[in-house]
């Protein structure tokens, strides 16, 4: 409407019924010096309501019904000198952070802009506000990237500045290892090892060679190692079928500058087993004991020392503790009152060591050390839970929740309340394992899925103010 008025200088529009600005409302007003719109029922305005009133000088959005201005809404107007905004109040929340660094930076003269909320700020003005830089963020996982087959564990390493992950496909017998694209950006097919039904592939780099174990439910468990000249893994060694029949899970651990890593085994005759490198090859260390289905091994240091706790279907979770004198793990304590325990995940955060112990029927927990013991902090509901894996990314810590029976569940830690809450809900069929992965900056985690596609989920920063 103003398309032949580019001469035009001064524009009052007050005392109408306006509620809405829209993008390039004031097209065609090239010159317009002075804009008022005070009196009106304003509540929004477009991002780019103003653009192109380069030689604007005064605007007054006076008396009206703002609550809330769009980033940079004030970017085009290069001449302003005065901005009335008298009349409205603002939420002074992350949506007002944008304008509050405004005021401190621009040359205009604005007149003083006043808080309706949040409560603390009621009736201040924006200006007196402190920092938005910790409410104004925010965290979310979006889907980057679905991979068109199942899984059931996924293990990453990093070998000559790459970023590297294998995952086990016991339905289509291969142990997959992709690698990150720096180009595409996204993860994609770098080697293939076949077998037969397998459950998990752990990497192991020993100095620059590059080995992966990979656990079978049949045909016994095998070593590869990744050969330079043919530009992929090969097998190295075999795995006594006589010792582990049935591998549920592999750790891999450090004790002493020495390279170990724990299958447990699951199988009624199972017998759970350390294997140590000895510059030749990995050979048998250490039975730690029978009969007793173990279905996860997690190393952790506590107070300094090494310790092994395994879970079993049989009996409550045991501790084992190094002993620098014989060199092999001996039985410490157990975790009372846990029967039925699939796995065990330990962190650490704010200087503490935690535990997390997933069950498939009752509550899963979060247990924590408290120089003696660990002890529950938090139960989780987790009918049909395969694991509760905790990860985190850039000091957000959090927990993914997987179940058979209904959507897996992303807990958050809340800092203030010490407690994991309910953060986001994601639909993974029948997940297994969830493994982060960070690479070029950019943080993921992998959600394996037995029944469905393998998810690669993206871990992203959000800005509220924006």
């Amino acid at each position: 409407m103003f398309s032949h008025l580019p001469s035009l200088q001064l524009l009052l529009l007050n005392s109408n019924s306006f509620t809405v600005i829209r993008d390039d409302a004031f097209a065609g007003l090239f010159h317009l010096e002075y804009l008022f719109i005070e009196g009106n029922k304003i509540q929004t305005i477009s991002r780019n309501a103003f653009r192109g009133l380069r030689d604007l000088t005064h605007l007054s959005l006076a008396n009206n019904h703002l609550k809330a201005l769009p980033r940079d809404v004030f970017s085009d107007l290069d001449s302003l000198i005065e901005l009335d905004l008298r009349g409205n109040k603002f939420e002074c929340d992350c949506k007002a952070k944008w304008l509050f660094l405004w005021l401190k930076m621009t040359n205009s003269t604005v007149s003083d802009v006043l808080c309706i909320g949040p409560a603390e700020y009621q009736d201040k003005k924006l200006n007196d506000v402190t920092s938005f830089d910790y409410e104004c963020t925010t965290t979310d996982f979006v889907v980057h990237q679905i991979l068109p087959y199942q899984s059931v564990s996924v293990d990453t390493f990093n070998s000559k500045n790459d970023v590297f992950v294998a995952i086990a496909q016991p339905s289509m017998e291969n142990c997959m290892v992709l690698e990150w694209d720096h180009i595409e950006m996204n993860f994609r097919s770098y080697d293939n090892i076949t077998g037969q039904s397998i459950v998990g592939c752990k990497a192991i780099l020993v100095g620059d060679q590059v080995f992966v174990v990979v656990a079978q439910l049949f045909g016994g468990s095998h070593i590869y190692k990744y050969d330079e000249s043919w530009t992929k893994f090969v097998k190295f060694q075999d795995i006594e079928v006589s010792r582990i029949s049935k591998p549920n899970d592999i750790e891999l651990f450090e004790i002493d500058s020495e390279m170990f890593f724990v299958i447990a085994d699951s199988s009624k005759a199972g017998l759970s087993t350390v294997y140590k490198w000895n510059n030749k090859g990995f050979y048998s260390y250490q039975s730690l004991h029978e009969w007793f289905r173990d279905t996860d091994a997690e190393f952790l240091d506590i107070d300094g020392k090494s310790h092994l706790i395994l879970s079993s279907r049989s009996q409550v979770p045991i501790i084992l503790q190094w002993n620098k004198v014989s060199k092999k793990f001996v039985p410490h304590s157990e975790i009372p009152n846990m029967e039925d325990v699939l796995a065990v995940k330990s962190f650490r955060m704010e200087n503490s060591l935690f535990i997390t112990l997933t069950r498939f029927i009752g509550d899963s927990r979060v247990m924590k050390w408290n120089s003696k013991q660990f002890v529950e902090i938090q139960a989780l509901p987790s009918r049909g839970a395969m694991t509760l894996q905790p990860f985190s990314f850039k000091n957000n810590y959090y927990l993914a929740l997987g179940s058979d029976y209904t959507f897996s569940q992303i807990y958050q830690w809340d800092g203030e309340k010490k407690l994991f809450r309910l953060f986001k809900e994601i639909y993974v069929q029948a997940p297994r394992s969830f493994t982060a992965v960070s690479t070029d900056r950019r943080d993921f985690f992998f959600a394996s899925s037995f029944k469905g596609n393998t998810q690669i989920f993206e871990h992203i920063i959000i800005d509220l103010s924006l």
